[in-house]
């Protein structure tokens, strides 16, 4: 079963709960990262890493002799990665998505092919035991998904081998980096953030994840406060008018956000939160089972 924690926006708390879920989860499981850009999964847990592979696609990088400048390629570009300057083809890799569009329209077959650095799978293991992948961007690149498709695909790999769940900590927001993740999943756990900002982003979330016809579940996370009394009652209401099933609430608590803050990752954690992150994995693996995760 594979299982993404994802939320609307940043600062929900979804990497905090997917770190909780790391130190109670009852069953054999793999730890993956594909928040790619800003990977932080890490810095919750004791980890090492072992071992890298680059994530790479292929890109134009010139034309040869036999370019007849007919400008095929030219029109079939839709990221403007590829000019006409001074009556010659010009290409621009960074611009480039590797659709291979304008391999396809080439005819005399001119365009010469190289290769674009788009970032890191790094393999090791959290918690001693636990495989952990980490997917990383290289620093500017501004195409992820290619990152997180060939980092989900190792994790599963590994996770198939193993019988094992693959628990992943999602991008944050509703853009193509986590509708990307959503298509590796079984079932989706979304982070509330009970504030007004993050009521909405919320909202924005599970319609977008709703289209993808997966199981859902809820978890609000700083729970109680009293500013944010109206929104997180009016988070409550959302969930059961929708049936979106809430695994749980978890307070507000700053001795524990002053221990994330301080990277105290090698520190076990409290009896208490300890007993509130088993109670959010029992209620998720209550709703999420083979049945409605393959339905």
């Amino acid at each position: 079963m594979r299982i993404l924690f994802a939320s609307g926006k940043g600062g929900a708390g979804k990497t905090t709960v997917t770190a909780g879920m790391a130190r109670v989860w009852p069953r054999s499981f793999v730890l993956a990262d594909a928040d790619v850009e800003a990977p932080d999964l890490r810095l919750f847990l004791p980890h090492s890493f072992a071992e890298k592979t680059q994530v790479e696609i292929e890109v134009p990088r010139a034309v040869n002799v036999k370019c007849d400048g007919c400008g095929k390629c030219l029109e079939i570009c839709q990221f403007h990665a590829i000019a006409r300057l001074g009556g010659r083809i010009v290409f621009f890799p960074d611009m480039c998505h590797g659709c291979g569009g304008c391999f396809a329209v080439c005819e005399p077959h001119a365009i010469v092919a190289g290769t674009r650095l788009l970032g890191e799978v790094h393999l090791g293991t959290a918690l001693n035991t636990v495989p952990f992948l980490e997917g990383r961007t290289r620093i500017g690149e501004p195409m992820t998904p290619p990152v997180i498709r060939a980092l989900l695909k190792a994790a599963e790999k590994t996770a198939f081998d193993r019988h094992a769940d693959l628990i992943v900590d999602a991008p944050p927001g509703v853009s193509c980096p986590v509708m990307t993740a959503v298509q590796h999943a079984d079932a989706v756990v979304l982070v509330a953030d009970p504030t007004p900002f993050g009521l909405s982003d919320f909202l924005l979330a599970h319609i977008a994840v709703r289209a993808s016809g997966l199981p859902v579940a809820v978890v609000i996370n700083r729970s109680g406060q009293e500013e944010a009394a109206q929104s997180e009652a009016a988070l409550r209401a959302y969930c059961e008018k929708t049936g979106l099933f809430l695994a749980g609430a978890l307070p507000f608590d700053r001795e524990m956000a002053k221990a994330n803050a301080e990277n105290r990752n090698d520190a076990p954690l409290s009896d208490e939160w300890t007993q509130r992150f088993k109670a959010v994995s029992e209620a998720l693996l209550t709703v999420f089972t083979e049945e409605t995760c393959h339905a």
